[in-house]
């Protein structure tokens, strides 16, 4: 039911931004008729795209290079949103001209329209190159504990993010040797009967103290009950649902809570109390949480660190600052007021379109 909702909502945003793209430029600026046709064409195949992305996170018969193609039409989509709200801007400064001479008002708009069109395309295309990038690793001077980490969030495996490049991420993370490993949620973006074999590619992490990990909202749309059985009975992954392992030899609690989304949809929804119940007092703790926000319901608890994701670090400027509208913490390393320490990462995949502006898609090593 939540599937068929996000993509009629999908669906009415984005016919949207064509629908207003076509009536408010194309319609309404282009002369020519042969040229009207050829964008309106032009922007009709992208919108098909659209569609068909959002169709391919569901199923494996779509290519992955075609995937690919299917996915920068997102990328496209946001160029035509951020056209859309130039265009407007300059349709409103155009209008305060009014006493300018004719030509030099056509000068001015003509030289603002192509001046959008170059930014507008300058834009896609950086996200694009920077999304191409492998995840960098983000060495996070925390001095805290004597043991190092790596914690990875928002893998998001399905459509383009496969077994490869999981396979890739893993040889990374191993590759540094850590103590410890945190997956902090939105694991999977899929059917999970699509992606097992990517999933276990993470069952290879090699870690002295095991690999931890908790539910992101996306889980929740994606049959969780279902990803929950198969983490526990096919992996060595351990899955924290409001509850907490204590490691004696780091004298450490690693507790780990659920995702916001379970007080909506009533499965699983997060319960501090409970996972912070029986600690060893005496012990430091890190909190697993995938959204910063959760913060908020800390109450008493006063953890070392508080290790999320969620906000991909808001993925493409300018979105960040949307997101900080919702969440305290877009990324990095923080202090909270109680004193603890809040850690976001941005990040090792992405969702949407393959871009990333003012966002690196991120292994943090925690030292």
């Amino acid at each position: 039911m939540r599937v068929y909702l996000f993509f009629s909502l999908f669906l009415l945003l984005f016919f949207s931004i064509h629908y207003l793209f076509y009536s408010r430029v194309i319609k309404k600026f282009l002369v020519s008729e042969r040229i009207k046709r050829n964008f309106t064409i032009l922007l009709g195949i992208n919108f098909v795209f659209n569609i068909l992305y959002v169709l391919g996170r569901y199923s494996d018969i779509i290519s992955s290079p075609l995937y690919y193609v299917f996915s920068l039409s997102i990328g496209i989509s946001f160029m035509l949103l951020l056209y859309l709200i130039l265009h407007e801007i300059l349709h409103l400064f155009h209008k305060t001209l009014k006493n300018v001479d004719h030509s030099k008002r056509s000068f001015i708009k003509n030289s603002g329209d192509g001046a959008m069109l170059v930014l507008a395309t300058s834009y896609v295309s950086a996200g694009a190159y920077e999304g191409s990038k492998e995840p960098a690793v983000n060495v996070v001077e925390f001095n805290h504990f004597d043991f190092s980490i790596v914690q990875i969030s928002d893998l998001h495996i399905g459509g383009l993010i496969d077994k490869k490049f999981v396979k890739n991420s893993v040889l990374k993370i191993n590759a540094l040797k850590p103590d410890i490993v945190f997956i902090t949620g939105d694991l999977i973006d899929t059917a999970l009967e699509e992606i097992e074999d990517s999933i276990m590619e993470l069952d290879t992490i090699s870690s002295k103290y095991g690999v931890y990990y908790i539910l992101g909202n996306h889980e929740y749309f994606h049959d969780p009950k279902k990803i929950i059985d198969f983490i526990k009975n096919n992996t060595q992954i351990k899955l924290l649902l409001n509850e907490h392992i204590t490691i004696d030899a780091l004298k450490l609690n690693v507790v780990g809570v659920t995702d916001r989304i379970g007080y909506r949809t009533n499965f699983l929804p997060p319960d501090i109390h409970k996972a912070f119940s029986g600690c060893n007092n005496e012990y430091k703790t890190i909190l697993l949480a995938h959204q910063p926000k959760f913060i908020e319901e800390l109450g008493d608890y006063n953890p070392e660190l508080i290790l999320s994701g969620h906000t991909h670090g808001g993925q493409i400027w300018p979105f960040e600052y949307l997101v900080r509208l919702q969440q305290p913490y877009v990324k990095g390393l923080h202090k909270l007021p109680n004193g603890s320490h809040i850690y976001v990462n941005s990040g090792i995949g992405f969702w949407g379109p393959p871009m990333r502006l003012d966002s690196q898609a991120e292994i943090a090593y925690i030292v």
